[in-house]
């Protein structure tokens, strides 16, 4: 039978782990409940929209832009303290490398001459999964939160901007006629037909990219006074 003292003892460290706990549930309730929130858009539009290369309306396209949102905000809201105390750098980083190397990687040389929509909707996705995974890499190592956002919202504006479109036309060494030189009329970038309303001609899809590499470099950029009272509490 205990004694008094090591029951005294028993609940003294008790009382430290149920403080704990909460404190780490406390810290982290924003990360959680956006992580949540993003696993199940994602949830959503992985397995109840149609893969496919063609945008069909500008609210589809905005909706599925939601998860990537709710994950970078959870990734900037992580409790630093408690990540390295917990030494999530050890799990969460290696995790995020298998899921593109042993999923995205695989598909996408299964897909590859097979299915164009769905190595599309491959690559379209595991973009998104590499930009989470250089601002979680950036907060894990003692960023700011600010500077995390700012990393997500700029790469993000940059893969939206229609850079790769260009890159894939200049880079390559195109055998086709089509491609040996910029089209007038970028008839697959939907992407951008969806915001103007049909296939943008060369020059707009040109003033297209210009204003999405300024956005993006406004928001690396911009003196943090101008967003300081947007996030108090910079961590």
């Amino acid at each position: 039978m205990p004694t008094s003292e090591q029951t005294a003892d028993t609940s003294v460290e008790e009382v430290p782990v149920r403080a704990a706990r909460t404190s780490f549930v406390r810290a982290n309730a924003v990360t959680i409940g956006l992580l949540l929130t993003a696993l199940i858009l994602a949830g959503i539009i992985w397995f109840a929209v149609p893969h496919q290369h063609k945008i069909s309306s500008l609210w589809l396209f905005l909706f599925e832009l939601t998860p990537f949102l709710a994950a970078a905000g959870a990734i900037a809201w992580l409790d630093v303290d408690w990540a390295r105390r917990l030494r999530l750098h050890l799990v969460v980083i290696p995790a995020a490398f298998l899921a593109m190397f042993c999923f995205f990687v695989p598909r996408i040389f299964y897909y590859a001459g097979r299915d164009g929509d769905q190595l599309y909707y491959h690559m379209l996705t595991l973009v998104p999964l590499i930009i989470l995974s250089l601002c979680l890499s950036y907060r894990l190592g003692g960023g700011t939160r600010t500077g995390t956002l700012r990393l997500g919202g700029a790469l993000l504006l940059l893969q939206l901007s229609g850079l790769e479109d260009l890159a894939y036309i200049l880079v390559n060494p195109h055998t086709d006629p089509k491609w040996q030189h910029v089209p007038d009329v970028w008839t697959w970038a939907y992407h951008m037909s969806v915001f103007i309303g049909h296939a943008p001609t060369k020059y707009q899809a040109y003033a297209f990219i210009t204003v999405h590499v300024v956005l993006a470099l406004l928001v690396l950029f911009l003196p943090g006074r101008a967003v300081a009272p947007l996030l108090r509490r910079n961590r």
